[in-house]
């Protein structure tokens, strides 16, 4: 994983408004971290997918920024344009098409592999000999691609573990809240996590519960 990435960042999902011009102009203000590893932030990017469909990876702007919040790339370090934002999408896309697949416990989709693997290469450092100030050579390694694409590459990564290491691929987990569609890692010791977050998808469903069996009582108590 990605020495940047800050899990730490698991503050509330907060729920999109009702109330939503589509497509956004921005989706900065409606990204959140729940996820706790870098790819699943990343998928957790497409929000409702199951309603609304939301992207809010709008703009190479969007990309950019995102990745700087996530502590993967420097502010300012990239050259993001639209060609770069619609492999970004695609790789998202791809790896929520693995990880689905494996929450299901089926194989992943070949295309969906082939293009996760087809990002790892961004994050591989060759050796790289250089002149220091003082004259001297030095060898060091370099990455070819450039901070943003190294980025990317390091999502890859980190999606390529999670599908490709048992272990790992057992703590995938699909929020189970009706209106959720968050992936997330299940880093508890039981592993038996069914919410990308007790405060806001947990206790939704709990006030779901609670309404239904006051629902219910009432129909026994008079079933008029």
């Amino acid at each position: 994983m990605e020495a940047g990435y800050r899990a730490h960042r698991r503050g509330p999902a907060r729920r999109l408004p009702a109330a939503l011009e589509l497509p956004l102009a921005s989706g900065a203000d409606h990204w959140y971290w729940l996820g706790g590893r870098p790819s699943l932030d990343f998928v957790n990017t497409r929000r409702e997918r199951a309603e609304r469909d939301v992207e809010t990876l709008v703009t190479p702007q969007d990309l950019a920024g995102w990745l700087h919040a996530a502590g993967l790339l420097a502010r300012g370090a990239h050259d993001a344009d639209a060609k770069t934002l619609r492999e970004a999408i695609a790789l998202r896309d791809a790896i929520d098409a693995a990880v689905t697949a494996v929450v299901g416990e089926q194989p992943p989709p070949q295309a969906a592999v082939a293009t996760i693997d087809g990002w790892l290469w961004a994050t591989a450092p060759r050796a790289h000999l250089s002149l220091g100030a003082d004259g001297a050579a030095h060898l060091g390694e370099h990455v070819g691609a450039s901070p943003l694409r190294a980025s990317l590459g390091a999502i890859a990564l980190d999606a390529a573990e999670l599908v490709g290491v048992a272990a790992e691929r057992a703590r995938l987990r699909i929020c189970a809240g009706d209106a959720c569609s968050a992936r997330f890692y299940d880093g508890s010791r039981p592993r038996n996590r069914r919410w990308c977050s007790m405060r806001a998808c947990g206790n939704a469903a709990k006030a779901r519960r609670h309404r239904a069996r006051a629902a219910a009582t009432a129909r026994t108590r008079d079933p008029a």
